[in-house]
């Protein structure tokens, strides 16, 4: 029997970005007090887990708070790694990156993104320049296909943020800080205000 279960809301507690989804009985939310890392309750195996166990991807638990009813949790953390079994830094990342993630993780056979992710960066970062050329040209020619191109443009981005180890969290990360001060400014404008 299933016991009863309250949501729990995972959060980053260095800048509060939401890292997951998870389930909470009274035995897991027990266990994470008395150990300080987050265990929770999975309906999938009908058992207690115990978040990075198997990948080393462990929860560091700083604070832990009661939503107003009682019925949800949010856990502060500090991750040790992911918080995404695709690999990706938050369950709530952009699909298409989850997916990239996890087949630059996995190179499944007869994947055209882990074929780019087994050439290395420097294929990936070609391909994105091919695409880049594309989608420019596609913009000025009024072409009617500007929206597939960035498409192409987009993936090949994350194919080599990917192949590269960066998560797109972290140019998330960039593009919150540059925003905070006005208009996002392009990287060489910041360059030039350095030298000034």
């Amino acid at each position: 029997m299933q016991p009863e279960l309250r949501a729990a809301i995972v959060q980053d507690a260095t800048d509060g970005r939401v890292l997951m989804l998870a389930w909470m009985d009274d035995e897991a939310l027990r266990r994470t007090r008395e150990t300080g890392e987050a265990w929770f309750w999975s309906r999938s195996r009908q058992e207690l887990w115990h978040k990075g166990e198997t990948s080393g991807n462990t929860l560091a638990v700083e604070e832990i708070r009661d939503d107003c009813d009682g019925d949800a949790i949010l856990l502060r953390v500090r991750p040790a790694g992911p918080a995404c079994h695709t690999g990706s830094r938050s369950c709530f990342a952009p699909a298409l990156w989850r997916t990239v993630v996890e087949r630059v993780r996995d190179r499944p056979e007869g994947s055209y993104t882990a074929s780019l992710a087994n050439a290395g960066v420097e294929r990936a970062a070609q391909k994105l320049g091919e695409e880049a050329v594309e989608t420019a040209v596609s913009a000025v020619a009024a072409d009617g296909r500007l929206a597939e191109e960035a498409a192409d443009l987009v993936y090949h981005l994350y194919v080599l943020l990917a192949v590269a180890g960066v998560d797109v969290a972290d140019v998330e990360d960039v593009l919150a800080r540059r925003s905070g001060a006005g208009e996002v400014p392009r990287s060489g404008d910041v360059k030039r205000r350095g030298r000034d």
